[in-house]
């Protein structure tokens, strides 16, 4: 597979749940065995193959601007700061112009990737390339730690998404999903979330999905971040 796509990390938000640790830092420098989530995360796609990548910044832009400058690869990596936050899908909107290729991954930065998540990523972009329909990664709560959700995101129904009502399996959105931009470009709001996307695609029938099959770790409070921090105790 020759797939070329460019890639975008959501990193604009607040990180809230991971108080007081983000009182001054935002969520994607927190590390883990001394790697923050942001280099994690960057460095996954690189294995990837992903030839550039664009972060979106907010809270703490100037410190995740100097964490950045500090890496050899900074040149394949695009900021974008957000003056205020344009959510989701508007934070994809806001970049469109400068993603050079015709196809993005978008992650989110709270997301603690590890080798054994390469083989899905890679079948996800590998189902992706067949029919080029919006994909996303998904986890069942077997293989999901550090998200105590009751309710779950997605199910799948002959590799289409629709959405979770009572009763279904549990199954979570990783954070990972890859479209062609032009698909974000449609919406003429500024700001609006992922969600609304999803919706519309779902009714259209067109949104895929795939299961990963390793263990996916969420460090989006301090309950997932201590369990991801275990890996490495």
């Amino acid at each position: 597979m020759n797939l070329k796509f460019s890639a975008m990390i959501l990193a604009a938000g607040f990180g809230k749940r991971l108080l007081p640790l983000t009182k001054n830092l935002p969520k994607p420098l927190i590390e883990i065995d001394g790697v923050t989530l942001l280099d994690n995360s960057i460095n996954f796609l690189k294995k990837l193959g992903c030839n550039q990548i664009i972060i979106n910044t907010h809270y703490q832009n100037f410190k995740i601007e100097k964490s950045i400058k500090k890496r050899n690869d900074k040149n394949m990596i695009n900021l974008i700061y957000e003056k205020k936050l344009l959510d989701t899908g508007g934070g994809v909107k806001n970049a469109f112009s400068i993603i050079k290729n015709k196809y993005v991954l978008v992650i989110n930065s709270d997301i603690y990737w590890q080798e054994t998540n390469l083989e899905d990523a890679k079948q996800l972009l590998f189902d992706f390339s067949k029919n080029f329909l919006p994909s996303l990664l998904l986890v069942e709560k077997k293989r999901a730690y550090g998200l105590n959700k009751k309710c779950g995101d997605f199910i799948l129904k002959n590799d289409r998404v629709l959405r979770y009502v009572d009763g279904n399996e549990l199954m979570f959105f990783s954070g990972m999903q890859i479209f062609n931009k032009n698909l974000i470009n449609e919406y003429r709001e500024k700001k609006f979330s992922f969600n609304f996307v999803w919706d519309s695609l779902i009714k259209k029938n067109i949104l895929c999905g795939r299961l990963m099959k390793s263990n996916w770790y969420h460090v989006g409070d301090i309950h997932g971040l201590t369990i991801a921090k275990e890996l490495y105790s």
